[in-house]
């Protein structure tokens, strides 16, 4: 069909149309009436079909995660206790309040033992947390790089915890090194210590509300 024939339809006479004609009028139709059902409805429809597949796979992989956790419950379970056990056993290696001195007489002994001069010997301030009360000690010794490894493995291998940082090493006189550090005890807290960081968390929780 030419185009001058299809400029001379008439379009109140459809019916008279060729067949060929009909079905493309009735394609465009089709097309237009699918295109303004999908700009002013179904695309939200499909939007939110989109959304609803996202949270189902995301729901999906929360099913997977917790299926995994409960299937290893027993597991998590047995950790946890061996956890608690081991930070129980390391807690009862702290000296109680009244045995801080002892322990620090230990450390200071240890240095004395190996022939050791200590320039400083400085308990600070302790530190406290909801188990432990942790209390630095600078310290500044001079001996031989033998004796000051020697102080360093003594006090490894106190009964006690004890912790070496910020260690230094510098030249002194005569040939010796001069050793600088801070060294941290830690000690448990009494009843009434703990009591007190007890009644400190709930003070703190009522105001926050």
């Amino acid at each position: 069909m030419t185009l001058d024939e299809l400029r001379n339809l008439n379009p109140r006479e459809i019916g008279d149309w060729p067949v060929p004609v009909q079905l493309a009028l009735l394609a465009l139709v089709f097309a237009l009436v699918v295109f303004a059902g999908y700009w002013y409805s179904w695309s939200d429809e499909i939007a939110t079909l989109d959304a609803g597949r996202t949270k189902e796979a995301q729901l999906k992989q929360e099913f997977i995660d917790k299926k995994k956790k409960a299937v290893n419950l027993d597991a998590y379970k047995q950790q946890l206790l061996e956890i608690q056990q081991s930070f129980g056993a390391l807690l009862k290696q702290l000296p109680s309040k009244s045995e801080m001195e002892t322990l620090l007489t230990e450390v200071n002994q240890a240095g004395v033992g190996r022939g050791l001069q200590f320039e400083l010997f400085k308990p600070g301030n302790e530190k406290k947390t909801a188990e432990f009360a942790e209390l630095p000690i600078e310290i500044k010794i001079n001996g031989s790089y033998h004796d000051l490894a020697a102080f360093v493995s003594d006090v490894a291998q106190l009964s006690r915890i004890v912790t070496l940082s910020n260690l230094s090493l510098t030249r002194g006189k005569d040939n010796m090194l001069a050793m600088q550090a801070v060294a941290k005890t830690y000690r448990s807290l009494d009843e009434a210590e703990l009591q007190a960081m007890r009644q400190a968390e709930a003070d703190a929780k009522k105001k926050k509300r």
